[in-house]
C-alpha cells in the first residue's frame, strides 16, 4: 500500500505543470504581434508597388519577410500546441476534422525534432535574405550566417538522430512499467465460469491465441526489418492476411473511408485510441481489422489477435488458475489488442465481468479494435450489466467506423447460383 503523504506530495507536484499553461497564453500574444507586424510589411509592399518604387530586389526581400514573419508564426503553433499538450494537458483534439497530422503522435523528442527543423527553415530565409541583398551585406557578416545556419543544420540532424533511440527506450520503458502496473482487483469468485463457445460454422481462427511470453516462432535478424514485422504479423493470430489495399471499397452501401485511410497510419496504436467496427455479418469488419493489425506490425508494434469467445476462454483460464491480474499486465507488452465479433455469442455475467476488467485494465494504456455486428448502446444484450462501464471507457477515445450493407459472402454465393 502506497504511503499517502508521498502520494499527496507526489500529487501536488504533478500540479504544478500549471504554472506552465500562463506562459503558453503569452506566446498566443506573442503570435498576436506577428499577426500585426505581417499586416504592416504587406500592407507597405502594396503601397510601394502601387507608388511605382519597388524594385524587383525590395518585392523579394519584402516577400522573404512575410515568409519569415509566417514561419515564426508556425514556431509559435508547434511549441504552443504541441508543449501544452505534451507537458500541461490532453488537448481534447482527437477525431476532430482539422487535427493536424503532427499532433497525433507528438511527444517531447518529436516535437525538439520538429523546432529544430522550424528553426533551420528560419534561419534559411535569413541566410536567403542576405545572399539576395548582397551588394548591401558585409562578408563578414555571409560569413557567420552561413555558419550559424550550418550550426543549425547539424543541430536538427543529431537531435533527429538521437530520438530514434530514445523513442524506443521510452516505449521499452512503458512495456516494463506494465508487469508492476495491475488492473482492477479480481473480486470474481474462484470457480470456472460458463463460457459459451463458437457455433460450428462460425469463422474463428485456427489457431488458439498465442501467449504473450511465447517466443517468436522463428529467430529473425534485427538488421531485417521487414523480417520483424513479418515475425509481429506470425506471432499476432491473424486467422489470415488482410491488407487495406485488397479492401473491396465498393461493397459497402456506407462507410467512412477517410478515416479508415487515416487509421491506416497505425497512428492511433502510439495515441493509445481505440477503433470500432460496427455493421451487419459480412461487410468487411474483420477485414479492416485486421488490416490495421498488419499495418500496426509492419510499423513496429506488437499485436494479438482472437474472437470474442477466445478472449474469454483465456481470461477465464488466468482467472481459474489465479493469475489473471499477471495475464492483463502480460498484456501490456502488446499495445495493440484485436477483439473481433462481439456479440455472436452471449456471455454470463462472469464472463462479462472479465471483459469489463480488461477494457478497464487498458483504459489509457493500451489500444483495442473492435468488430461487433451490433451498436454500443445494444451491448447489454451481450454483457447484460456490465456494458455501461465497459462502453464508456472503450469509447472514450475511440474511432468508430460504421459499415452498412450485405454480406460480401452471401452476394458473392448468390451470383454463382444464378449464374
Amino acid at each position: 500500500m502506497q504511503n499517502t503523504p508521498t502520494t499527496t506530495l507526489g500529487y501536488a507536484l504533478f500540479a504544478t505543470r500549471w504554472l506552465q499553461a500562463p506562459l503558453y497564453f503569452g506566446l498566443v500574444a506573442a503570435q498576436g504581434v506577428y499577426v500585426y507586424k505581417f499586416f504592416k510589411e504587406l500592407w507597405t509592399l502594396i503601397l510601394m508597388c502601387v507608388s511605382g518604387h519597388a524594385t524587383e530586389t525590395y518585392v523579394m526581400l519584402a516577400v522573404l519577410k512575410l515568409v519569415d514573419v509566417v514561419m515564426i508564426a508556425n514556431l509559435l503553433i508547434m511549441v504552443i500546441v504541441g508543449g501544452y499538450e505534451t507537458f500541461v494537458s490532453r488537448i481534447g483534439l482527437q477525431g476532430h476534422r482539422d487535427q493536424p497530422e503532427w499532433l497525433s503522435h507528438v511527444n517531447s523528442n518529436v516535437l525538439k525534432v520538429k523546432l529544430a527543423t522550424a528553426i533551420v527553415g528560419i534561419s534559411s530565409v535569413h541566410l536567403l535574405q542576405m545572399f539576395v541583398d548582397v551588394h548591401h551585406t558585409s562578408h563578414h557578416a555571409l560569413m557567420w550566417g552561413t555558419v550559424i545556419h550550418m550550426a543549425f543544420i547539424a543541430s536538427a540532424a543529431i537531435l533527429a538522430y538521437m530520438s530514434g533511440p530514445m523513442a524506443a527506450q521510452s516505449d521499452r520503458g512503458h512495456a516494463d512499467r506494465g508487469h508492476a502496473d495491475r488492473g482492477h482487483a479480481d473480486r470474481e469468485p474462484a470457480g470456472h465460469p460458463q463460457v459459451t463457445r463458437p457455433q460450428p460454422g462460425q469463422e474463428t481462427p485456427a489457431a488458439t491465441l498465442p501467449r504473450p511470453r511465447r517466443p517468436e516462432p522463428e529467430p529473425v535478424s534485427l538488421s531485417e526489418p521487414d523480417a520483424d514485422a513479418e515475425a509481429r504479423i506470425r506471432a499476432a493470430g491473424f486467422p489470415a492476411r488482410k491488407l487495406l489495399e485488397d479492401f473491396d471499397q465498393q461493397h459497402p452501401r456506407g462507410f467512412d473511408r477517410e478515416t479508415v485511410a487515416r487509421l491506416g497510419k497505425a497512428d492511433f496504436v502510439a495515441a493509445r485510441r481505440n477503433v470500432l467496427f460496427v455493421g451487419p455479418t459480412g461487410t468487411g469488419k474483420t477485414h479492416l481489422a485486421i488490416a490495421l493489425g498488419v499495418r500496426a506490425c509492419q510499423a513496429g508494434h506488437r499485436v494479438l489477435f482472437a474472437t470474442a469467445a477466445e478472449w474469454a476462454v483465456r481470461l477465464s483460464d488466468a482467472r481459474a488458475a489465479g493469475r489473471l491480474d499477471a495475464e492483463l499486465a502480460a498484456l501490456d507488452e502488446h499495445p495493440l489488442l484485436i477483439v473481433d465479433e462481439i456479440g455472436y455469442t452471449p456471455f454470463d455475467a462472469a464472463t462479462a465481468g472479465l471483459f469489463f476488467q480488461l477494457v478497464a485494465h487498458r483504459y489509457e494504456r493500451g489500444s483495442l479494435i473492435v468488430t461487433s455486428d451490433r451498436p454500443l448502446g445494444r451491448w447489454d444484450e451481450v454483457f447484460g450489466t456490465s456494458a455501461p462501464a465497459m462502453v464508456d471507457r472503450l469509447a472514450h477515445h475511440a474511432e468508430a467506423v460504421r459499415l452498412e450493407g450485405d454480406s460480401y459472402r452471401t452476394r458473392r454465393a448468390t451470383a454463382v447460383w444464378t449464374d
